[in-house]
């Protein structure tokens, strides 16, 4: 039966997950690129630098102005836009030299404007327009490290011909950092530059452990600021707030859990087999579905019941603290016998990818000592990582040996992201077939023809959802 699997028809969407821009914050994938010409140049003392001394990254430049009489200069500014010096702090106009008060200087950038000629044909008609003269004076502009963007600092001081930093993600106040084993001996250095260059952000943690099997939260260090790990994010409309060292909350999931929450209708019921903090749960409930959300993680049980009591959700949703395994051969099941016989849609999310795989055998036979019916069979939406060339084919052919029954046209696999090199996290969802779920002991099925696949485990250096 297994070797037919080939076959098998997988609908693969397969758009990337834009990640919304409010929840996630990426400095740069690398630095070793060549920049633009840079206005600044650091003082080469300040490589290789571990603790972090503002003063030494200062320094005067000179750059050309024009005298601009007061009346137009707004109009100047916008006639050349792309002359003037665009630097974090540093104005644009500037008083006279000479403290004339019915001229001030506007100041442009040197690498643009070096003479009269470096004018556009239009920005010296604007010019002769406005009565401004060409003539270029020399202006003295002091860079402090306030006026540094965070890559200028990181590539100052880091290593030449290595990778400055790898991306980041904001949560609330909180900046989560992947650090590389050559950026550990600048860590609290590139901690308090990433705070110091991103407004509203007062912790920055690098994470220094895998994630957690068991509760999928993961080991970290505070690298600059307070240890207040308390966050409170806004999601897709929705407030949560939770401890972010002792839960799973990934914020370049904000579409995922938008697009799975659309897809549930007011009435429906939805268990949440791995609820976390509520991004599926919360929403859900907001549009009107009955909620039955589970964790096995106490923290993430307080903080799921914390944050539908937030969001005026506690009426439609039951929480658990129990093993996926035991939420679905209890209280799913005792629920599932009478919404069988309704008419409104039953979902089932199991959101852990590294394993939630390995649970749906925990259907076979859910419904055994019932009679079988083939109405409102529960949708499951099942994720899963994958490093095969075909992930959408090897999730489905392991979720059916999961369920012992051949999930042949039946799934469809949506690509959510990928999360490390060769590395893919998928959605797969379907029905489950009436033959798994009141196929009685004796009607079971092992799958005896292959090898089971090989058990998913949680990398170093990947991210679970």
């Amino acid at each position: 039966m297994w070797r037919n699997l080939t076959r098998i028809f997988v609908s693969v969407q397969t758009q990337r997950n834009l990640i919304s821009a409010a929840a996630h914050w990426r400095l740069c994938a690398t630095m070793n690129t060549e920049l633009e010409p840079k206005l600044y140049c650091p003082p080469s003392g300040v490589r290789g630098m571990t603790s972090l001394d503002k003063e030494a990254f200062t320094q005067t430049i000179t750059v050309p102005a024009l005298q601009v009489p007061t009346g137009v200069v707004n109009k100047v500014l916008k006639s050349l836009k792309k002359s003037t010096i665009q630097r974090p702090g540093v104005p644009r106009v500037v008083q006279d030299k000479e403290g004339n008060a019915d001229f001030r200087l506007v100041l442009l950038d040197p690498h643009r404007v070096s003479s009269t000629s470096s004018f556009s044909e239009a920005e010296a008609e604007a010019l002769r327009a406005f009565g401004v003269s060409e003539e270029l004076q020399d202006y003295e502009v002091k860079l402090t490290y306030d006026n540094l963007k965070s890559e200028e600092v990181l590539e100052a001081v880091l290593p030449q011909g290595q990778e400055v930093t790898s991306g980041f993600s904001r949560v609330g106040h909180i900046v989560h950092m992947n650090l590389r084993d050559h950026q550990l001996p600048f860590k609290n250095l590139i901690g308090q530059v990433i705070m110091d260059k991103n407004r509203g952000v007062t912790c920055v943690v690098n994470k220094t452990n895998i994630i957690d099997s068991t509760y999928r939260n993961f080991c970290m260090e505070v690298l600059a600021g307070e240890e207040n790990m308390v966050a409170k994010v806004k999601e897709n409309g929705v407030m949560y707030e939770f401890d972010f060292s002792r839960v799973y909350w990934n914020p370049r999931l904000s579409t995922e859990h938008q697009r799975v929450v659309q897809l549930f209708k007011r009435g429906d019921t939805v268990f949440d087999v791995f609820a976390g903090v509520g991004p599926f749960a919360v929403p859900a409930a907001r549009l009107g579905a009955n909620i039955w959300a589970n964790d096995l993680n106490p923290e993430s049980y307080k903080w799921l019941q914390h944050n539908c009591k937030l969001n005026k959700v506690e009426s439609k949703v039951q929480t658990f603290n129990l093993d996926g395994r035991a939420f679905i051969q209890g209280p799913l099941k005792q629920e599932l016998c009478t919404l069988l016989k309704g008419e409104t849609s039953v979902h089932v999310v199991m959101n852990l990818p590294a394993l939630a795989l390995e649970f749906l055998d925990a259907f076979r036979g859910l419904l055994q000592l019932e009679p079988a019916c083939e109405q409102n069979l529960p949708t499951v939406h099942c994720y899963a990582f994958s490093k095969e060339d075909d992930p959408a084919a090897d999730v489905v052919l392991r979720a059916s040996r999961s369920l012992g029954f051949p999930l042949e046209n039946q799934c469809s696999v949506h690509f959510v992201r990928n999360v490390a090199p060769n590395k893919d996290m998928m959605c797969a969802r379907f029905r489950i077939p009436k033959e798994v779920l009141f196929c009685r002991n004796e009607e079971k099925t092992e799958p005896t023809e292959e090898p089971a696949p090989k058990r998913q485990k949680c990398d170093k250096s990947t991210d679970s959802t």
